[in-house]
Protein backbone atom coordinates (compact mmCIF):
# COMPACT_ATOMS: atom_id res chain seq x y z
CA UNK A 1 0.00 0.00 0.00
CA UNK A 2 2.38 2.40 0.88
CA UNK A 3 4.64 1.66 -2.32
CA UNK A 4 1.98 2.12 -4.55
CA UNK A 5 1.12 5.42 -2.51
CA UNK A 6 4.51 6.63 -3.34
CA UNK A 7 3.99 5.53 -7.22
CA UNK A 8 1.07 7.54 -7.45
CA UNK A 9 2.97 10.54 -6.40
CA UNK A 10 6.11 10.37 -8.23
CA UNK A 11 5.88 13.42 -10.70
CA UNK A 12 6.91 11.10 -13.76
CA UNK A 13 5.43 7.85 -14.48
CA UNK A 14 7.34 4.79 -17.13
CA UNK A 15 4.75 6.66 -19.50
CA UNK A 16 5.88 10.18 -18.87
CA UNK A 17 9.57 9.12 -19.21
CA UNK A 18 9.20 7.60 -22.35
CA UNK A 19 7.41 10.44 -23.93
CA UNK A 20 10.77 12.91 -22.92
CA UNK A 21 13.71 10.19 -23.80
CA UNK A 22 12.42 8.13 -26.79
CA UNK A 23 11.78 11.54 -28.85
CA UNK A 24 14.98 13.03 -27.91
CA UNK A 25 17.05 10.24 -28.53
CA UNK A 26 15.48 9.84 -32.12
CA UNK A 27 15.96 13.69 -32.49
CA UNK A 28 19.55 13.77 -31.82
CA UNK A 29 20.21 10.88 -34.07
CA UNK A 30 18.68 12.42 -37.16
CA UNK A 31 20.74 15.68 -35.80
CA UNK A 32 23.82 13.77 -35.72
CA UNK A 33 22.95 12.05 -39.36
CA UNK A 34 22.86 15.26 -40.74
CA UNK A 35 26.72 15.50 -40.20
CA UNK A 36 27.20 12.16 -41.46
CA UNK A 37 25.16 12.11 -44.39
CA UNK A 38 26.74 15.38 -45.52
CA UNK A 39 30.28 13.53 -44.99
CA UNK A 40 29.67 10.67 -46.79
CA UNK A 41 27.71 12.08 -49.75
CA UNK A 42 30.11 14.93 -50.60
CA UNK A 43 33.03 12.18 -49.75
CA UNK A 44 32.57 11.64 -53.93
CA UNK A 45 34.17 14.50 -54.25
CA UNK A 46 37.00 13.49 -52.76
CA UNK A 47 39.10 14.42 -49.47
CA UNK A 48 40.02 18.30 -49.72
CA UNK A 49 35.78 18.70 -49.84
CA UNK A 50 35.35 15.72 -47.00
CA UNK A 51 38.12 17.85 -44.99
CA UNK A 52 36.56 20.97 -45.46
CA UNK A 53 33.14 20.11 -44.31
CA UNK A 54 35.17 18.60 -41.19
CA UNK A 55 37.20 21.30 -40.41
CA UNK A 56 34.37 24.02 -40.86
CA UNK A 57 31.99 21.91 -38.67
CA UNK A 58 34.54 21.95 -35.72
CA UNK A 59 33.83 25.74 -35.73
CA UNK A 60 30.50 25.29 -36.36
CA UNK A 61 29.34 23.26 -33.51
CA UNK A 62 31.08 26.04 -31.14
CA UNK A 63 28.56 28.32 -31.53
CA UNK A 64 25.84 26.34 -32.20
CA UNK A 65 26.88 24.65 -28.57
CA UNK A 66 25.94 28.19 -27.71
CA UNK A 67 22.12 28.13 -28.83
CA UNK A 68 21.98 24.62 -27.05
CA UNK A 69 23.20 26.44 -23.66
CA UNK A 70 20.76 29.01 -24.33
CA UNK A 71 18.12 26.25 -25.09
CA UNK A 72 19.65 24.41 -22.29
CA UNK A 73 18.75 27.66 -19.54
CA UNK A 74 15.24 27.70 -20.95
CA UNK A 75 14.79 24.11 -20.10
CA UNK A 76 15.39 24.79 -16.71
CA UNK A 77 14.06 28.26 -15.86
CA UNK A 78 10.40 26.70 -17.90
CA UNK A 79 10.74 23.10 -16.07
CA UNK A 80 11.08 24.89 -12.78
CA UNK A 81 8.46 26.98 -12.89
CA UNK A 82 6.07 24.45 -13.97
CA UNK A 83 7.28 22.42 -10.77
CA UNK A 84 6.20 25.36 -9.04
CA UNK A 85 3.10 25.24 -11.19
CA UNK A 86 3.13 28.41 -12.37
CA UNK A 87 1.95 28.41 -15.86
CA UNK A 88 1.78 32.60 -17.10
CA UNK A 89 5.81 32.54 -15.81
CA UNK A 90 6.51 29.33 -17.59
CA UNK A 91 5.14 30.93 -20.74
CA UNK A 92 6.53 34.27 -20.15
CA UNK A 93 9.81 32.74 -20.09
CA UNK A 94 9.44 30.53 -23.15
CA UNK A 95 8.88 33.92 -24.98
CA UNK A 96 12.04 35.38 -24.01
CA UNK A 97 14.06 32.52 -24.85
CA UNK A 98 12.83 32.84 -28.32
CA UNK A 99 13.85 36.64 -28.31
CA UNK A 100 17.13 36.47 -27.24
CA UNK A 101 18.15 33.14 -28.81
CA UNK A 102 17.09 34.80 -32.18
CA UNK A 103 18.77 37.59 -31.45
CA UNK A 104 22.74 36.20 -30.60
CA UNK A 105 22.41 33.76 -33.32
CA UNK A 106 21.49 36.63 -35.65
CA UNK A 107 24.66 38.81 -34.58
CA UNK A 108 26.94 35.36 -34.37
CA UNK A 109 26.06 34.29 -37.87
CA UNK A 110 26.57 37.61 -39.58
CA UNK A 111 29.77 38.16 -37.86
CA UNK A 112 30.86 34.71 -38.74
CA UNK A 113 29.85 35.11 -42.48
CA UNK A 114 31.78 38.37 -42.75
CA UNK A 115 34.52 37.14 -40.95
CA UNK A 116 34.70 33.38 -42.44
CA UNK A 117 37.98 33.59 -44.44
CA UNK A 118 40.30 35.15 -41.14
CA UNK A 119 39.29 32.57 -39.04
CA UNK A 120 40.06 29.59 -40.80
CA UNK A 121 43.30 30.90 -40.98
CA UNK A 122 43.59 31.80 -38.02
CA UNK A 123 42.49 28.60 -36.18
CA UNK A 124 44.01 26.25 -38.94
CA UNK A 125 47.10 28.18 -40.07
CA UNK A 126 48.84 27.68 -43.55
CA UNK A 127 46.62 24.53 -44.73
CA UNK A 128 46.14 23.29 -48.05
CA UNK A 129 44.70 26.68 -50.08
CA UNK A 130 42.46 24.36 -51.69
CA UNK A 131 40.75 22.95 -48.72
CA UNK A 132 40.24 26.73 -47.30
CA UNK A 133 38.13 27.73 -50.64
CA UNK A 134 35.94 24.80 -50.12
CA UNK A 135 35.62 25.85 -46.63
CA UNK A 136 35.45 29.44 -46.59
CA UNK A 137 32.04 27.88 -49.08
CA UNK A 138 30.34 26.07 -46.93
CA UNK A 139 30.97 28.13 -44.33
CA UNK A 140 29.54 31.11 -45.56
CA UNK A 141 25.99 29.27 -46.34
CA UNK A 142 26.00 27.11 -42.88
CA UNK A 143 26.58 30.75 -41.22
CA UNK A 144 23.28 32.16 -42.71
CA UNK A 145 21.45 28.89 -41.55
CA UNK A 146 22.59 30.11 -37.19
CA UNK A 147 19.50 31.88 -36.83
CA UNK A 148 16.78 28.98 -38.16
CA UNK A 149 18.81 26.14 -36.29
CA UNK A 150 18.93 28.34 -32.92
CA UNK A 151 15.10 29.07 -33.43
CA UNK A 152 14.76 25.09 -33.55
CA UNK A 153 16.77 24.45 -30.29
CA UNK A 154 14.67 26.99 -28.24
CA UNK A 155 11.85 25.86 -29.73
CA UNK A 156 13.03 22.09 -28.37
CA UNK A 157 14.00 23.03 -25.24
CA UNK A 158 10.26 24.35 -24.38
CA UNK A 159 8.86 21.34 -26.04
CA UNK A 160 11.22 18.64 -23.65
CA UNK A 161 10.02 21.24 -20.87
CA UNK A 162 6.14 20.46 -21.11
CA UNK A 163 6.83 16.70 -21.77
CA UNK A 164 6.34 17.43 -25.90
CA UNK A 165 9.88 16.20 -27.04
CA UNK A 166 7.51 14.24 -29.86
CA UNK A 167 7.26 18.11 -31.59
CA UNK A 168 11.16 18.30 -32.24
CA UNK A 169 11.64 14.86 -33.30
CA UNK A 170 9.14 15.62 -36.40
CA UNK A 171 11.21 18.75 -37.06
CA UNK A 172 14.29 16.48 -37.62
CA UNK A 173 12.84 14.20 -39.66
CA UNK A 174 11.96 16.82 -41.92
CA UNK A 175 15.24 18.55 -41.40
CA UNK A 176 16.98 15.22 -42.26
CA UNK A 177 14.59 13.87 -45.48
CA UNK A 178 14.97 17.22 -47.19
CA UNK A 179 18.77 17.31 -46.45
CA UNK A 180 19.21 13.60 -48.22
CA UNK A 181 16.80 14.85 -50.85
CA UNK A 182 18.87 17.92 -51.87
CA UNK A 183 21.88 16.38 -50.78
CA UNK A 184 21.30 13.98 -53.99
CA UNK A 185 20.30 17.09 -56.39
CA UNK A 186 22.81 19.31 -55.81
CA UNK A 187 26.04 16.55 -55.16
CA UNK A 188 25.36 13.78 -57.50
CA UNK A 189 23.15 15.89 -60.20
CA UNK A 190 24.71 19.10 -59.98
CA UNK A 191 28.12 18.41 -58.85
CA UNK A 192 28.25 21.31 -56.52
CA UNK A 193 30.22 19.42 -54.05
CA UNK A 194 30.50 21.35 -50.92
CA UNK A 195 28.09 24.23 -51.67
CA UNK A 196 25.73 21.46 -52.75
CA UNK A 197 26.12 19.77 -48.76
CA UNK A 198 25.83 23.45 -47.15
CA UNK A 199 22.82 24.69 -49.31
CA UNK A 200 21.07 21.16 -48.66
CA UNK A 201 21.71 21.54 -44.51
CA UNK A 202 20.46 25.52 -44.76
CA UNK A 203 17.28 24.65 -46.78
CA UNK A 204 16.56 21.71 -44.64
CA UNK A 205 16.98 24.16 -41.13
CA UNK A 206 15.02 26.63 -42.41
CA UNK A 207 11.80 24.72 -43.27
CA UNK A 208 12.22 22.74 -40.03
CA UNK A 209 12.15 26.35 -38.16
CA UNK A 210 8.89 27.13 -39.48
CA UNK A 211 7.57 24.30 -38.80
CA UNK A 212 9.10 24.52 -35.20
CA UNK A 213 7.43 27.91 -34.38
CA UNK A 214 4.22 26.77 -35.71
CA UNK A 215 3.71 24.15 -33.70
CA UNK A 216 4.46 26.56 -30.15
CA UNK A 217 1.30 28.64 -31.28
CA UNK A 218 -0.64 25.35 -30.13
CA UNK A 219 -2.51 26.89 -27.31
CA UNK A 220 -3.56 22.83 -26.21
CA UNK A 221 0.41 22.93 -24.83
CA UNK A 222 1.05 23.26 -21.43
CA UNK A 223 3.42 26.19 -22.62
CA UNK A 224 3.14 27.76 -25.82
CA UNK A 225 3.80 31.30 -27.29
CA UNK A 226 0.24 33.32 -28.83
CA UNK A 227 1.93 35.04 -31.57
CA UNK A 228 5.18 36.83 -32.99
CA UNK A 229 4.35 39.98 -33.45
CA UNK A 230 4.75 42.09 -30.05
CA UNK A 231 7.77 41.04 -28.25
CA UNK A 232 9.22 43.12 -24.86
CA UNK A 233 12.57 42.30 -22.66
CA UNK A 234 11.77 41.40 -19.50
CA UNK A 235 15.54 41.65 -17.96
CA UNK A 236 14.95 39.79 -14.36
CA UNK A 237 13.96 36.59 -16.12
CA UNK A 238 16.52 36.90 -18.93
CA UNK A 239 18.86 37.16 -16.20
CA UNK A 240 17.50 33.93 -14.82
CA UNK A 241 18.17 32.31 -18.21
CA UNK A 242 21.22 33.55 -18.64
CA UNK A 243 22.20 32.18 -14.95
CA UNK A 244 22.29 28.80 -16.33
CA UNK A 245 23.03 29.19 -20.00
CA UNK A 246 25.94 31.65 -19.57
CA UNK A 247 28.29 28.90 -17.62
CA UNK A 248 26.80 26.98 -19.65
CA UNK A 249 27.63 28.57 -23.02
CA UNK A 250 31.39 29.38 -21.46
CA UNK A 251 31.82 25.84 -21.07
CA UNK A 252 30.72 24.46 -24.25
CA UNK A 253 32.70 27.42 -25.60
CA UNK A 254 35.99 26.60 -23.76
CA UNK A 255 35.37 22.79 -24.88
CA UNK A 256 34.89 23.54 -28.05
CA UNK A 257 37.91 26.06 -28.27
CA UNK A 258 40.09 23.28 -27.02
CA UNK A 259 38.66 20.95 -29.68
CA UNK A 260 39.62 23.75 -32.16
CA UNK A 261 43.18 24.00 -30.81
CA UNK A 262 42.84 19.92 -31.02
CA UNK A 263 41.80 20.06 -34.99
CA UNK A 264 44.60 22.93 -35.69
CA UNK A 265 46.62 19.82 -34.35
CA UNK A 266 45.13 17.70 -36.37
CA UNK A 267 45.29 19.78 -39.48
CA UNK A 268 49.45 19.81 -38.82
CA UNK A 269 49.35 15.81 -39.66
CA UNK A 270 48.02 15.86 -42.96
CA UNK A 271 44.97 15.25 -45.19
CA UNK A 272 44.78 11.38 -43.54
CA UNK A 273 44.17 12.08 -40.14
CA UNK A 274 41.69 15.32 -40.92
CA UNK A 275 39.57 12.71 -42.74
CA UNK A 276 39.96 9.99 -40.69
CA UNK A 277 38.73 12.11 -37.45
CA UNK A 278 36.01 13.20 -39.46
CA UNK A 279 35.19 9.51 -40.27
CA UNK A 280 35.41 8.19 -36.64
CA UNK A 281 33.79 11.25 -35.42
CA UNK A 282 30.70 10.18 -37.46
CA UNK A 283 30.46 6.64 -36.87
CA UNK A 284 31.49 6.96 -33.17
CA UNK A 285 28.64 9.94 -32.57
CA UNK A 286 25.80 7.05 -33.31
CA UNK A 287 26.92 5.27 -29.47
CA UNK A 288 26.85 8.26 -27.40
CA UNK A 289 23.68 9.72 -28.59
CA UNK A 290 21.65 8.13 -25.68
CA UNK A 291 24.11 9.79 -23.32
CA UNK A 292 23.05 13.08 -24.66
CA UNK A 293 19.83 12.68 -25.23
CA UNK A 294 19.51 11.31 -21.35
CA UNK A 295 21.07 14.06 -20.40
CA UNK A 296 18.94 16.54 -22.37
CA UNK A 297 16.12 14.56 -20.56
CA UNK A 298 17.44 14.92 -17.12
CA UNK A 299 17.31 18.82 -17.05
CA UNK A 300 13.35 18.89 -17.85
CA UNK A 301 13.13 16.03 -15.15
CA UNK A 302 15.50 17.04 -12.48
CA UNK A 303 14.22 20.76 -13.15
CA UNK A 304 10.77 19.95 -12.88
CA UNK A 305 12.17 17.81 -9.22
CA UNK A 306 13.69 20.97 -7.91
CA UNK A 307 11.17 23.17 -8.62
CA UNK A 308 8.88 21.09 -6.49
CA UNK A 309 11.16 20.98 -3.96
CA UNK A 310 11.13 16.85 -4.40
CA UNK A 311 15.09 16.13 -4.35
CA UNK A 312 14.12 12.70 -2.97
CA UNK A 313 12.75 11.99 -6.20
CA UNK A 314 14.95 14.19 -8.42
CA UNK A 315 18.15 11.60 -6.79
CA UNK A 316 15.69 8.69 -8.10
CA UNK A 317 15.38 10.06 -11.68
CA UNK A 318 19.58 10.62 -12.16
CA UNK A 319 19.92 7.02 -10.63
CA UNK A 320 17.61 5.55 -13.26
CA UNK A 321 18.20 7.70 -16.24
CA UNK A 322 22.07 7.26 -15.30
CA UNK A 323 21.89 3.51 -15.45
CA UNK A 324 19.31 3.51 -18.66
CA UNK A 325 22.01 5.81 -20.27
CA UNK A 326 24.87 3.19 -20.04
CA UNK A 327 22.53 0.23 -20.60
CA UNK A 328 21.64 2.25 -23.89
CA UNK A 329 25.45 2.69 -24.69
CA UNK A 330 26.60 -0.42 -23.76
CA UNK A 331 24.15 -2.36 -26.31
CA UNK A 332 24.55 0.34 -29.57
CA UNK A 333 28.41 -0.07 -29.00
CA UNK A 334 28.71 -3.57 -29.91
CA UNK A 335 26.87 -3.79 -33.18
CA UNK A 336 29.03 -0.74 -34.04
CA UNK A 337 31.94 -2.48 -33.18
CA UNK A 338 31.49 -5.54 -34.94
CA UNK A 339 30.26 -3.81 -38.06
CA UNK A 340 33.14 -1.32 -37.73
CA UNK A 341 34.90 -2.21 -41.54
CA UNK A 342 31.78 -2.37 -43.08
CA UNK A 343 30.99 1.36 -42.19
CA UNK A 344 34.72 2.11 -43.01
CA UNK A 345 34.28 0.69 -46.40
CA UNK A 346 31.32 3.23 -47.37
CA UNK A 347 33.90 6.48 -47.30
CA UNK A 348 35.87 7.22 -50.00
CA UNK A 349 39.30 8.23 -48.90
CA UNK A 350 42.44 6.46 -48.63
CA UNK A 351 43.64 3.33 -46.70
CA UNK A 352 45.98 5.45 -44.42
CA UNK A 353 42.48 7.48 -43.66
CA UNK A 354 40.57 4.46 -43.21
CA UNK A 355 43.42 2.75 -40.97
CA UNK A 356 43.64 5.69 -38.86
CA UNK A 357 40.01 6.18 -38.56
CA UNK A 358 39.47 2.21 -37.26
CA UNK A 359 42.05 2.35 -34.49
CA UNK A 360 40.38 5.97 -33.76
CA UNK A 361 36.87 4.70 -33.47
CA UNK A 362 38.08 1.22 -31.35
CA UNK A 363 39.43 3.39 -28.99
CA UNK A 364 36.38 6.07 -29.14
CA UNK A 365 33.65 3.15 -28.71
CA UNK A 366 35.41 1.18 -25.54
CA UNK A 367 36.15 4.39 -23.76
CA UNK A 368 32.45 5.90 -24.53
CA UNK A 369 30.93 2.94 -22.87
CA UNK A 370 33.28 2.87 -19.20
CA UNK A 371 33.02 6.81 -19.26
CA UNK A 372 30.72 8.95 -21.27
CA UNK A 373 27.62 8.88 -19.86
CA UNK A 374 29.03 10.10 -16.49
CA UNK A 375 30.95 12.78 -18.15
CA UNK A 376 28.82 14.16 -19.92
CA UNK A 377 25.08 12.84 -19.33
CA UNK A 378 25.45 12.85 -15.66
CA UNK A 379 26.58 16.42 -14.89
CA UNK A 380 23.15 17.87 -16.73
CA UNK A 381 21.52 16.88 -13.20
CA UNK A 382 23.76 19.19 -11.71
CA UNK A 383 23.12 22.21 -14.16
CA UNK A 384 19.13 21.52 -13.61
CA UNK A 385 20.01 22.38 -10.14
CA UNK A 386 21.59 25.55 -10.64
CA UNK A 387 24.81 24.03 -10.09
CA UNK A 388 26.34 25.14 -13.46
CA UNK A 389 28.97 26.45 -12.42
CA UNK A 390 30.75 23.84 -10.67
CA UNK A 391 30.19 21.87 -14.10
CA UNK A 392 32.10 24.78 -16.15
CA UNK A 393 34.74 24.81 -14.10
CA UNK A 394 35.29 20.85 -14.09
CA UNK A 395 34.88 20.87 -17.73
CA UNK A 396 36.74 23.76 -18.66
CA UNK A 397 40.10 22.82 -16.65
CA UNK A 398 39.84 19.12 -17.84
CA UNK A 399 39.56 19.98 -21.53
CA UNK A 400 42.86 22.22 -21.20
CA UNK A 401 44.79 20.40 -19.08
CA UNK A 402 44.00 16.35 -19.82
CA UNK A 403 42.42 17.06 -23.78
CA UNK A 404 44.30 19.65 -25.43
CA UNK A 405 47.53 19.25 -22.95
CA UNK A 406 48.00 15.78 -23.51
CA UNK A 407 47.32 15.44 -26.84
CA UNK A 408 50.31 17.85 -28.00
CA UNK A 409 52.56 15.94 -25.34
CA UNK A 410 51.65 12.92 -27.05
CA UNK A 411 51.26 13.82 -30.17
CA UNK A 412 55.18 15.49 -29.55
CA UNK A 413 56.78 12.06 -28.28
CA UNK A 414 54.44 9.16 -29.06
CA UNK A 415 51.87 9.06 -31.76
CA UNK A 416 52.73 11.96 -34.23
CA UNK A 417 48.75 11.28 -36.15
CA UNK A 418 45.26 11.79 -34.82
CA UNK A 419 45.69 8.57 -32.82
CA UNK A 420 47.54 11.09 -30.01
CA UNK A 421 44.02 12.88 -29.53
CA UNK A 422 41.93 9.95 -29.30
CA UNK A 423 44.03 8.73 -26.51
CA UNK A 424 44.15 12.25 -24.66
CA UNK A 425 40.20 12.39 -24.77
CA UNK A 426 39.76 8.92 -22.45
CA UNK A 427 41.89 10.46 -20.23
CA UNK A 428 39.60 13.98 -20.04
CA UNK A 429 36.19 11.55 -19.65
CA UNK A 430 38.25 9.65 -16.44
CA UNK A 431 38.51 13.15 -15.13
CA UNK A 432 35.16 14.37 -15.58
CA UNK A 433 33.64 11.30 -14.25
CA UNK A 434 35.63 11.65 -10.84
CA UNK A 435 34.82 14.94 -10.30
CA UNK A 436 30.57 15.11 -11.01
CA UNK A 437 29.98 11.81 -9.56
CA UNK A 438 31.69 13.06 -6.53
CA UNK A 439 30.10 16.24 -6.23
CA UNK A 440 26.42 14.55 -6.90
CA UNK A 441 27.75 11.91 -3.65
CA UNK A 442 28.33 15.57 -1.77
CA UNK A 443 25.18 16.94 -1.63
CA UNK A 444 26.20 20.94 -2.19
CA UNK A 445 24.70 20.41 -5.73
CA UNK A 446 20.74 20.76 -3.56
CA UNK A 447 19.01 23.64 -2.45
CA UNK A 448 20.56 26.53 -4.68
CA UNK A 449 17.64 28.91 -5.87
CA UNK A 450 17.23 29.89 -8.99
CA UNK A 451 13.50 31.08 -9.21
Amino acid sequence: MIVWFIIMIMLFSKKDLRRIIIPIIFENLLAVSVGMVDTLMVSSAGETAVSAVSLVDAINIMFILIFSALASGGTVVVSQYLGKEDRKMANHAARQLIMIIFLVSLGIGTLLAISRKALLYLVYGNIDASIIEAAAVYFLVTAFSYPFLALINGSAAIFRAVGKASNSMVCGVLTNVVNVIFNYVFIYIMGMGVLGAALATLIGRVLACILSLFLLTNENNIVYIKDYRHWSFDFELIGRLLKIAVPSGLENGSFQMGKLIIARLISSFGTASISANAIATSISQIQIIPANALGIAMLTVVGRCVGAGRYDQARYYIKRMTFECYLIVWILGLPILLLLDPLLGLYNVSSEAIRLARICSFIHIIGAAIFHPAAYAFPNCLRAANDARYTMIVSTVSMFTLRVGMSYLLAAFFFPNVLCVYIANAFDWVSRTAFFVGRYLSGKWMNRKLI
